[in-house]
């Protein structure tokens, strides 16, 4: 299904966020500049904007302008999820800690869980992500799986830090996301992690495991993150469906 103008506009200003082009407490460019750098009408252009605004990202003032959210009080225990690029924003605002590579062998267990066959071989890293506010609460501890073959990353997940290794494998191997698909549960943090992110063993956290599928429908890249239970809620946006 091709993506609406409102959508699109709406996914490039995230970026544009994300990536710093417009920091917190910025103004965005108004509603007429928008309309004019889109060649879009005015309802457009506020449909987008209630994208932003309904993510926490924007506040919208009158006689002010749109004004670029501070994300830094809520941003651990708010994280909307509704394109791929929302991945992203996590990402370039956590620093990556790598805390183990090696290669594994997956059994029956675990690859039911990141997709491939038992016996599989598989390039693993284990990281946590830092906060920026709070570094000796980290947000998250993720178990990266991805093939073998994608040796560069060894190296490139320590020299760029903020980086997803699903957007390093992209760009060093030209493998691209279509789509990720997300399960989330409740758990136990286990021992072998508690004292990683500074929580008691056996403490309330999110389990979610993503698969980066290729447009092949292939799973590429796995990921298990375990959030402790006060640093993390995930934001899901569900929409009807539009019909004919």
């Amino acid at each position: 299904m091709k993506e609406s103008l409102y959508k699109r506009i709406s996914r490039e200003l995230v970026q544009n966020i994300a990536s710093g082009q417009f920091p917190a407490g910025s103004l965005l460019p108004s509603e007429l500049e928008l309309c004019e750098q889109y060649q879009v009408s005015r309802h457009t252009v506020r449909e987008a904007l209630r994208e932003l605004t309904e993510q926490d990202l924007i506040l919208r003032r009158k006689g002010i302008g749109t004004i670029v959210a501070d994300k830094t009080v809520n941003k651990r225990l708010n994280h909307p999820l509704e394109y791929l690029e929302d991945l992203f924003y996590l990402a370039k605002n956590n620093l990556r800690v790598v805390k183990k590579i090696d290669e594994i062998v997956a059994d029956y267990e675990l690859s039911q869980i990141i997709g491939g066959a038992p016996g599989a071989r598989w390039l693993h890293i284990a990281s946590i992500r830092e906060d920026s506010e709070k570094k000796d609460e980290p947000i998250c501890w993720t178990d990266s799986y991805a093939s073998p073959r994608y040796t560069k990353i060894r190296q490139l997940v320590r020299s760029d830090p903020f980086a997803l290794i699903s957007d390093l494998i992209e760009e060093h191997y030209g493998v691209q996301s279509e789509e990720v698909r997300q399960t989330i549960s409740a758990v136990s943090i286990p021992a072998r992690i508690a004292r990683s992110l500074g929580v008691e063993n056996g403490s309330p956290a999110l389990k979610i495991v993503r698969r980066y599928i290729d447009r092949n429908g292939e799973t590429f890249e796995t990921t298990v993150s375990i959030h402790p239970a006060d640093r993390y809620t995930c934001s899901i946006v569900l929409k009807r469906q539009t019909r004919d």
